[in-house]
């Protein structure tokens, strides 16, 4: 829903609290951006709502002048479901971080996502644990020293895009918190989408994990280490743009245009709205080395949302029963004993 009488501007989404983040931590770019996104979208503040859990980028809903909620470890999910479900005309965004929308909230994060519920799922990826003093996390390397694994940790980490798939995700985005344009643009495109949108952004921890993601995001080597994808347009990626992604098999390759036979032509164009996901998860599945890391937006197809289809019955069931209220249907039904 967008609001053409008043003019909203990102300073009327801030509160007057003091940012508590450390100096320099990515959370800061993110929430600024959060703050352009939602008046582009025009969405008034009181028909807002942004529901957290627990970590460093689960404050951030003391930073909106929304409705906000900021529960428990791992429920952010939940609680998210359910302000969706019972006020369906609210626009809700779900802020999580690696630790906490993945790990204690695994579950309700792959649920919310299969279910396919009309969220803005945003998640904080600086694969550590930065609010507990830099434990590792569900998508911290193989190998990485921290505190809980001060010989290397010895697992194998989540991919975010990865489990939203293997959900039956309808809409993955990504981003990293120093491409400011192409986060807002990945924000306002997940609010639009009608249904769980998974909004993956790659988040520096100046304290913990310092450098996490300085492969792809360091500004020389950017424009060859990442591809902006977007629908309908060529997968071209390099300063030059003269890189591209051909079908290689069943994979994906990186070719360079005019070198071994490969021209324009040859080069893949981005579909987000196909419904099979299997290009989709190859390309979310990139990182940056042999192939660049995917931006953007990088699935977006159409699905019934599940407090659509929930108002829908209640309805039906109302008009078919003739239930008006709660007491209305338990005096009504048939299914009743009295207690003596």
């Amino acid at each position: 829903m967008e609001n053409n009488q008043n003019q909203y501007t990102p300073s009327d989404y801030k509160n007057k609290q003091s940012v508590r983040w450390c100096p320099g931590c990515g959370d800061h770019a993110i929430l600024n951006v959060l703050h352009k996104a939602m008046a582009e979208l025009q969405i008034p503040p009181e028909q807002t709502v942004v529901v957290s859990g627990i970590g460093c980028s689960s404050r951030l809903p003391y930073y909106m002048n929304t409705y906000g909620m900021h529960t428990i470890h791992g429920r952010a999910a939940a609680i998210a479901t359910g302000v969706k479900t019972s006020r369906p005309d609210l626009t809700v965004w779900q802020i999580s971080g690696d630790g906490d929308g993945l790990a204690i909230g695994g579950n309700h994060f792959i649920h919310a996502v299969r279910r396919n519920i009309d969220l803005n799922m945003l998640l904080f990826n600086n694969k550590i644990y930065g609010l507990t003093k830099g434990q590792y996390s569900p998508t911290t390397d193989r190998g990485t020293v921290t505190k809980s694994s001060p010989y290397g940790t010895t697992e194998d980490p989540f991919i975010p895009a990865e489990l939203c798939f293997g959900a039956r995700g309808t809409f993955f985005a990504r981003s990293f918190d120093v491409a400011l344009d192409t986060t807002k643009e990945v924000m306002v495109a997940a609010a639009r989408h009608k249904g769980a949108s998974v909004v993956e952004v790659l988040q520096n921890c100046m304290i913990f994990n310092n450098g996490a993601f300085a492969w792809f995001t360091d500004r020389e080597e950017r424009l060859n280490r990442t591809i902006h994808l977007r629908h309908g347009e060529k997968m071209l990626f390099g300063t030059d743009l003269d890189l591209g992604l051909v079908q290689d098999g069943f994979g994906l390759k990186a070719v360079k245009l005019g070198e071994d036979g490969y021209t324009i032509d040859d080069v893949l164009v981005h579909d987000a709205h196909c419904e099979s996901n299997f290009l989709h998860q190859q390309l979310a599945m990139m990182d940056g080395h042999s192939l660049p890391i995917a931006i953007g937006v990088i699935r977006d197809v159409e699905a019934p949302s599940y407090e659509t289809e929930v108002a829908k019955q209640v309805e039906t069931v109302k008009a078919k029963k003739g239930f008006k209220n709660l007491r209305d249907m338990i005096l009504k039904t048939t299914e009743t004993w009295e207690v003596k």
